[in-house]
């Protein structure tokens, strides 16, 4: 699953290299390692994903470029002042930098055509400026070589497109439950009085019965903390200790917390609410509840925002007020998702989109029928053409456009002819071509039809 973190994790990683993660207990912990690798398998989500990791595995190889990391901090690379050091990266990992841009590059270009045939296909209009939107991560007016500007576009892209992610993901929530709601009011529609009210009854039910659960705790707070580590590590919560607690979870060792390490915390908490196997428990809002809970502890502890929690952050945060005695917990049930206006809004969009598909799917039909009665014209009138040859023996029959060239023939019966002279061409202004019969020689106009050159030669070829 894609986790917005990991990126800011391998950068964070790339200037800590020499970090270690503090022990639990040495006679049961390995001991530390010199170096961290960063992850080599991390997904972000981004579409351009595959290129950004290839980019910082090279990178992070020229000696160079790994020094500077070292006494950069994060500001300054989400502000674009490390691209600046690419001019002094080994010639080896610019060439490799170079190929990976250029496949990049076509990469995109084959996308956009793709995308671009399929909204012709659909009789849809080409949305420019979205398709260029796929490009704004590299400089694509160089499509041959990386630059300075190439892996500062790459840093700053990928910064806003991760921290813009969460807020999409709310997005996306938002209109799952509004497409729940207006599907459950348009069943009501469909029923009578009593199917109806039993529907209605049922339902108020249903909500009754996922509202009431046990208490839940406040995200982050010592309470919580201390049911994961006496249910969930099998520890005395007597004997609770914060940076034990940190090392136990710190799943990587890396010395941080990361967005999946933390929501792994809200398991237990989020059980209390939310059974797979009950009617009125979603897990979809199980997994927006877990990032509601999330966010609000990175709000809260993550000091420096670089959507990561060190062990400092984790110590500080539990000796707040905050921690020892925080506030109660509200749930889904208790905040609104949304509000009737915004419902309304939204049952308007799909009503227009529902309009458009509708006014689509009528154009196809009647492109479909008109196509099917030209279909059988056509037939007819190739059957005519053939009963044509075989009352004259052996015969072609030809078109000819209006300056009495030979478009092709239709040969009637397998057989040769010298035909001689060519027809001359028609009249000035004819409406049409015409169709000739040579026989021994000679030739006559048969008939015309009233059907464009294209139809012609679809007959012709048939």
């Amino acid at each position: 699953m894609w986790r917005p973190s990991q990126f800011f994790l391998i950068l964070c990683l790339w200037a800590c290299l020499d970090a270690l993660p503090v022990a639990v207990d040495k006679t049961k912990v390995s001991p530390p390692v010199e170096e961290l690798e960063p992850p080599k398998s991390v997904d972000t989500g981004l579409h351009y994903d595959r290129y950004l990791r290839e980019v910082i595995d090279f990178l992070e190889k020229d000696p160079h470029f790994r020094e500077k990391l070292h006494n950069t901090d994060m500001e300054d690379i989400k502000l674009g002042k490390l691209a600046k050091e690419l001019d002094f990266v080994s010639h080896h990992v610019r060439t490799k930098l170079d190929e990976l841009k250029r496949q990049e590059v076509n990469r995109l270009r084959t996308l956009i055509k793709v995308k671009q045939d399929m909204n012709g296909e659909k009789g849809m209009t080409v949305d420019h400026q979205a398709l260029l939107k796929q490009f704004e991560h590299l400089n694509h007016m160089n499509p041959h070589t990386f630059e300075v500007e190439d892996l500062d576009r790459l840093i700053k892209s990928a910064t806003n497109d991760l921290e813009n992610f969460d807020k999409e993901r709310h997005e996306d929530f938002k209109r799952y439950e509004m497409a729940k709601e207006h599907d459950r009011r348009e069943q009501l529609k469909t029923l009578d009085e009593d199917a109806r009210k039993k529907e209605e009854e049922h339902f108020e039910e249903i909500k009754k019965k996922h509202a009431d659960h046990p208490k839940i705790n406040h995200p982050g707070s010592q309470d919580q903390l201390k049911e994961v580590w006496e249910e969930a590590d099998g520890l005395d919560p007597n004997d609770f200790d914060p940076k034990t607690f940190f090392n136990l979870h710190d799943t990587n060792g890396d010395g941080y917390f990361d967005e999946q390490e933390l929501e792994a915390l809200f398991t237990k908490e989020l059980e209390k609410v939310y059974d797979p196997t009950h009617e009125e428990d979603d897990m979809m809002e199980m997994e927006e509840e877990r990032l509601r809970m999330r966010e609000h502890v990175m709000n809260e502890v993550d000091t420096n925002r670089d959507r990561l929690v060190s062990l400092d952050e984790f110590i500080m945060a539990t000796n707040r007020k905050e921690f020892l005695e925080p506030d109660g917990w509200e749930t889904l049930e208790q905040n609104p998702i949304y509000t009737e206006e915004e419902l309304r809004e939204f049952e308007e969009h799909l009503a227009r989109e529902e309009q458009d598909l509708n006014l689509r799917t009528n154009d196809l039909m009647k492109q479909r029928e008109e196509l099917e009665r030209q279909q059988e014209q056509l037939n007819a009138q190739k059957m005519e053409l053939q009963q044509v040859g075989d009352a004259n023996g052996c015969a072609f029959i030809c078109v000819f456009n209006s300056m009495g060239a030979k478009l092709n023939c239709l040969n009637a019966k397998p057989c040769v002819l010298s035909v001689s002279p060519l027809p001359p061409p028609l009249l000035a202004g004819a409406p049409r071509p015409l169709f000739y019969r040579f026989l021994k020689g000679s030739y006559d106009a048969i008939s015309s039809f009233p059907f464009s050159l294209e139809c012609y030669k679809l007959i012709v070829n048939r």
